[in-house]
């Protein structure tokens, strides 16, 4: 079986759900891309510049925080690379990366409520897609982002337990 690109001690399960965080992002992030280029992927196109760098800067920003995932199970998530001034080579202190990375996941899990409500009813009153095919399309593209929340979780589970002394805080989870 291939290695997964992360450190030699970094469960495989780990590892892959770290790597499969950017690729749950990338199917909404290309229909956002489509949209902002004009395709027929919704009922209403993208109508102005504003509009458009909204939508593209949400895509970028989206993907950035997901690539920020693999620093849980590469080497520049445990030590700051040393070209970053004032920091590089220091180490990363495990609470520097879990807090942000659980508290994120905390985000999503609730902005997933909030766009599951939102996203039912304008699907119940059509205003999202005028045909079938955008319909499953679109959801082809964000159903994949439900696992983003819990990829993120167990992924930020492993660092800190991998980091800690056996004798950390989350040692109830053992």
């Amino acid at each position: 079986m291939p290695r997964i690109n992360a450190l030699p001690d970094v469960p495989r399960w780990a590892a892959l759900a770290a790597h499969a965080v950017p690729l749950v992002t990338l199917p909404s992030g290309l229909w956002r891309i489509a949209l902002v280029a004009g395709l027929p992927v919704a009922a209403e196109p993208v109508r102005t510049v504003g509009e458009s760098l909204y939508v593209l800067s949400l895509t970028v920003v989206s993907e950035a925080l997901a690539l920020l995932t693999l620093g849980l199970v590469q080497p520049w998530g445990e030590t700051v690379p040393r070209w970053i001034p004032l920091l590089g080579g220091r180490n990363v202190p495990p609470l520097a990366a879990v807090i942000p990375a659980l508290a994120g996941a905390t985000a999503l899990f609730g902005l997933w409520g909030w766009v599951g409500y939102v996203m039912a009813a304008n699907l119940a009153a059509g205003s999202v897609t005028d045909t079938p095919a955008q319909l499953v399309l679109l959801l082809a593209c964000y159903l994949p982002l439900l696992a983003w929340a819990p990829l993120l979780t167990v992924s930020a589970i492993a660092y800190y337990r991998r980091r800690t002394p056996a004798n950390g805080m989350l040692t109830f989870m053992s």
